[in-house]
């Protein structure tokens, strides 16, 4: 059956997702909260460099992730890792300790690292036509 009858794909009940795919996710979530860490230590060490270096890192899990798994979902867990560890560690302690401080590197990769989630996240994955319906290399 030719997918031009089925519908759209939001017209299609869903599906339950595979034991493998929901670990595949998890670990993308822990991978995404180890380079937040590593990037909050690196980017204010090296500046600018190691801003750069911890953007580009978040950036390649990001869309790692999403190619992957074949699927938005595949950027997004990483992405939510980053975004709770980055949260999470810009909070001080009752001591007065922190990570982040107050200066524009910090800002840079807090919302650089936002921006660059949402943007592989949104960005659409190529759909391949099928082999039957299409007409490839002619």
């Amino acid at each position: 059956m030719s997918s031009a009858g089925r519908g759209s794909m939001l017209a299609q009940p869903l599906q339950r997702p595979s034991a493998g795919r929901v670990a595949a996710l998890f670990a993308l979530v822990v991978l995404g909260a180890l380079v937040g860490l590593a990037g909050t230590l690196v980017q204010a060490g090296w500046f600018p460099g190691g801003l750069l270096l911890a953007l580009a890192g978040a950036a390649g899990l990001f869309l790692g992730g999403s190619r992957a798994t074949g699927s938005r979902s595949g950027a997004v867990a990483p992405a939510f890792g980053w975004v709770v560890a980055v949260i999470f560690l810009t909070a001080g302690r009752p001591e007065g300790d922190f990570l982040f401080g107050a200066g524009g590197g910090s800002y840079l990769f807090l919302l650089g690292g936002m921006a660059l989630a949402v943007i592989c996240a949104t960005l659409g994955l190529e759909r391949q036509p099928r082999a039957d319906g299409a007409r490839l290399g002619k």
